[in-house]
């Protein structure tokens, strides 16, 4: 038996005649961050919808907790505790980032107020400051609009977001596109936050020196299927990706 928080054993999906996932067997374990890799086309975006209940697989099973689960829709993986974030942050800029912490969540006043759709904004605010200064998230006040960040605070508080909310698992895509170095090195100390609350983080990118830094396993996809499962400290940069492009085999050491 395996200690597996959140896993899919046997995915296939198929488009028409594309085949994008074939026989896929994955887990991620609690306080884990797994990273997911491959070249265009090997089927991580794929395998993200599949994961976060955007697409349903052909044939398959995923287990959360050991117990077998249908997403119908995103929101039912969202219920069960898995949070998913895309490469489009969904930030809203113009909107303060207590109020994007608690974008389609938000509280509303005690009483007759809130019967009539008043919201606690000033509540929200205190508790998005603190649930960002938990995750690791230095943002001066939590009444600034997203806009006013930066690339990198932006992304910071997107994943801040998620952690906030998610109660099993965490799934980023590309959470360090196009941010600087130290910026990125923010997203990631976000990440290393969201493992050492107990939540399992999965890591899609293709900046392979991010996944060698922060992951402690990594799968490697090719052609929609799994060609690698090891421990992180078993590659470097040059195996990495001589096995996610195929120059070097799958059982190579």
């Amino acid at each position: 038996m395996n200690d597996y928080l959140y896993e899919v054993r046997g995915i296939s999906k198929n488009y028409g005649s594309v085949v994008a996932l074939e026989d896929v067997s994955l887990g991620v374990r609690a306080g884990e961050v797994l990273g997911l890799v491959g070249d265009n086309g090997a089927g991580k975006s794929t395998l993200v919808k599949v994961l976060s209940g955007a697409h349903q697989p052909d044939v398959g099973d995923i287990l959360l907790d050991g117990v077998e689960h249908t997403w119908r829709t995103p929101h039912d993986a969202l219920e069960a505790g898995i949070e998913t974030l895309y490469q489009d942050s969904g930030l809203a800029p113009n909107l303060s980032v207590g109020a994007n912490v608690f974008l389609g969540r938000e509280l509303t006043m005690p009483g007759p107020l809130g019967r009539l759709g008043f919201l606690a904004n000033r509540r929200m605010e205190t508790v998005a400051h603190e649930e960002l200064d938990r995750a690791g998230i230095g943002v001066a006040s939590a009444d600034r609009t997203v806009s006013e960040l930066s690339g990198g605070q932006r992304q910071a508080v997107a994943i801040g977001r998620a952690v906030a909310w998610a109660r099993k698992v965490i799934i980023l895509d590309e959470p360090t596109n196009h941010l600087g170095a130290r910026q990125a090195n923010e997203v990631l100390d976000v990440i290393r936050a969201a493992k050492t609350k107990g939540l399992g983080v999965i890591f899609i990118s293709h900046t392979l020196p991010h996944v060698l830094e922060v992951t402690d396993r990594i799968v490697v996809l090719r052609l929609g299927r799994v060609v690698k499962d090891a421990p992180t400290s078993a590659f470097d940069a040059q195996s990495l990706l001589g096995t996610i492009t195929g120059l070097i085999g799958a059982d190579a050491p």
